[in-house]
């Protein structure tokens, strides 16, 4: 998902929109209003799921950190598990 879910669902809003308030047209059997009120909806639903998953995927800007976990041995052969973190 990401920016190209992003980009689809603000496509698929604008489709929606054009349906719903430009076209006047109607088919037999289905109204292309009713079509562009659900691609508004979709469209909506796919974004903010889309900006979800991309503001949860991402680290923050300023976050440098990086940690690390190994094991020592030190000259008695004792180990230890160290968590390390560095800036």
């Amino acid at each position: 998902m990401g920016r190209s879910g992003m980009a689809f669902s603000i496509l698929a809003i604008a489709a929606g929109a054009v349906m719903y308030w430009a076209v006047t047209s109607q088919g037999h059997g289905f109204r292309l209003s009713t079509v562009g009120v659900i691609l508004m909806v979709v469209g909506v639903v796919g974004l903010i799921a889309s900006t979800i998953v991309f503001a949860t995927s991402r680290n923050p800007a300023g976050s440098r950190h990086k940690t690390y976990d190994r094991e020592v041995t030190d000259a008695q052969g004792r180990s230890t598990a160290v968590h390390e973190e560095v800036r």
